[in-house]
């Protein structure tokens, strides 16, 4: 019984993380947002213990700052962190790009040609959350279909976190990738060149970074509650 009580709790705990993960990585909720326990309480229709388990597991993983007599709110990155988060990002997909195989292609053929048609719709589209949202979820398929697991869970903290940082530094309001890219990237490894692959992400990655004005800006408010609705 004790067991089941504690699994409940590690799942609830795990869907308030992957709320505020999903608004955070979508620019709902841009760096700077005070995160209002009550709320979060009141529109997950979550326990408070349990809200606040979830933002101290964030608080860990550098997505929220959490600071005495503040409160939690998402966090703020600094220009260094921004040059190390993609620093290590070109280590992390690269080892991703190079551990996926043409059988693991053709094995994931189905998804990879589901996920693509969804990307060319939505930046063929002016929604900008829709296209943030694709273009994301390229990076993490890659992760996910490398096979290697703790790859893909490094990946997925790395992406939420240069959300963060688009929002507080992109130079304008352009997607930080190119879907054009990411088929070059997919057509590579279909074909065994992993290091082509390996190449087109490296460049993507430099390209993304080089669109980011690394200074300091200040955060604007925004609706907690209508950003967790979504």
């Amino acid at each position: 019984m004790g067991l089941s009580t504690v699994t409940a709790k590690q799942l609830e705990v795990q869907r308030i993380v992957d709320a505020l993960f999903k608004a955070i990585a979508q620019h709902r909720l841009p760096p700077g947002t005070r995160l209002v326990e009550a709320q979060i309480v009141e529109t997950l229709q979550a326990n408070r213990n349990h809200v606040q388990v979830a933002l101290q597991r964030l608080a860990m993983q550098k997505v929220v700052t959490i600071e005495a007599n503040r409160g939690a709110m998402v966090a703020q990155p600094t220009a260094r962190e921004a040059r190390d988060i993609f620093s290590a990002r070109r280590a992390i997909e690269r080892a991703i790009v190079e551990a996926i195989t043409p059988a693991v292609m053709r094995k994931q053929r189905q998804r990879i040609a589901s996920h693509m048609n969804n990307e060319r719709k939505a930046t063929s589209d002016t929604d900008r959350r829709a296209i943030v949202r694709e273009l994301s979820e390229f990076h993490l398929m890659l992760g996910e279909i490398s096979g290697n697991a703790v790859l893909s869970d490094i990946l997925a903290n790395l992406m939420v976190r240069s959300s963060l940082i688009v929002a507080l530094f992109q130079r304008n309001d352009v997607p930080s990738c190119a879907s054009d890219e990411h088929q070059q990237i997919i057509t590579a490894l279909e074909h065994g060149d992993n290091h082509k692959a390996v190449t087109v992400m490296l460049e993507h990655l430099d390209e993304l970074e080089a669109q980011l004005a690394l200074e300091e800006s200040a955060p604007e408010e925004f609706n907690l509650r209508q950003a967790l609705s979504d």
